[in-house]
């Protein structure tokens, strides 16, 4: 119970600080995921398990600091490619519960295990499903996350084919994207002209924990 205690109280601080709007009840059942996440990664590799950081900050904070950059809508279609414990998905389906989730991975143990820990939160508004986003067929999205699972030129690929027109794709990654990026936009042709823009928004200030790392956003 301390470390629950502890958690919330990180997690409220690290809230307030950057005007994320959540209550009380949603922070208990982010750190109650977080309590998830650990627990199944004892069985199943979802996350490190060499931390630099507690979860509560380093998977779950990480993930709601998308919201900064993009308000989502109640009824947006939303899809997690390649979620793996279910980030960002999970933490962003429970701050915006009228946000429409789909949370995909190509390994099976890992779908199991988000969709043990969508059930066991009780979430509505999230479904996990195990399949390769190559299969993903007669669904469109108004937004697509990815959090590290593949270069941007690959991930532009996905979402050409995958977002709506005005639809968004929105990364979270670290280091040095110069050449990503550089790639992403010349292949565009190739992916229905996506992207026609890359934004970059760096948030080391916001935590020494995310040193180098950006939310990429990627628009058509």
């Amino acid at each position: 119970m301390e470390r629950h205690n502890d958690d919330l109280s990180i997690l409220h601080a690290l809230c307030a600080e950057q005007a994320i709007e959540v209550d009380l009840e949603t922070l208990q059942q982010l750190v109650r995921y977080g309590e998830c996440l650990e627990k199944w990664n004892e069985k199943i590799n979802l996350i490190s398990r060499k931390e630099d950081a507690p979860v509560i900050i380093k998977h779950i904070f990480h993930s709601l600091l998308i919201s900064l950059h993009h308000k989502f809508s109640d009824n947006e279609h939303v899809l997690d490619l390649g979620t793996g414990g279910g980030l960002p998905g999970i933490p962003l389906s429970l701050l915006f519960p009228r946000t429409r989730f789909l949370l995909v991975d190509a390994t099976g143990k890992k779908i199991a295990a988000c969709q043990a820990m969508i059930k066991e939160l009780g979430i509505t508004n999230a479904v996990a499903l195990h399949t390769r986003v190559e299969e993903l067929k007669g669904v469109m999205f108004d937004t697509i996350l990815s959090r590290q699972v593949a270069p941007l030129d690959k991930l532009c690929g996905y979402a050409g084919r995958l977002l709506k027109p005005s639809g968004t794709m929105i990364c979270l990654k670290g280091g040095n994207l110069d050449k990503e990026i550089a790639s992403a936009l010349k292949s565009s042709k190739d992916h229905e002209g996506f992207p026609a823009r890359i934004e970059l928004h760096p948030i080391q200030g916001v935590s020494p924990f995310f040193s180098e790392k950006q939310i990429v956003i990627a628009r058509g």
